[in-house]
């Protein structure tokens, strides 16, 4: 499976992006899919994730303001990102993970398969 993130850009605090990643390959309703961020100098995060089963799970940063979702058909998860912060600045990457078990989607080594990443900037 190859990722394929999109999206990314500057927008003030307050604002919204819609992140995108297209994969490829045939079997992209098999895969967990799932967002990570990565702040300068800092790891990479957790953000959102759905399960292949549709299931969703969020860092508590990002409740009530990112949403996920995913359309099998053209094989792209979304990325809904609402009232920006700041600390939202990151890269922010797209994963694919063959495990379905919620408890495990929040971890980066579950995940197989990495987009290269789209850089968001908020500016305050």
């Amino acid at each position: 499976v190859q990722l394929q993130a999109s999206g990314g850009g500057l927008v003030q605090a307050g604002g919204s992006l819609r992140l995108s990643c297209v994969a490829s390959g045939r079997t992209f309703d098999s895969y967990s899919l799932a967002w990570f961020r990565q702040a300068p100098g800092k790891e990479r995060d957790f953000v959102v994730a759905i399960s292949l089963y549709g299931s969703t799970h969020y860092a508590d940063s990002v409740k009530g303001r990112f949403t996920i979702s995913r359309d099998n058909l053209k094989n792209t998860v979304y990325l809904q990102m609402n009232s920006l912060k700041p600390d939202d600045t990151a890269v922010y990457y797209c994963a694919a993970s063959r495990e379905g078990y919620s408890a495990s989607l929040y971890y980066a080594r579950m995940y197989d398969y990495w987009g290269q990443g789209t850089l968001v900037t908020v500016s305050s």
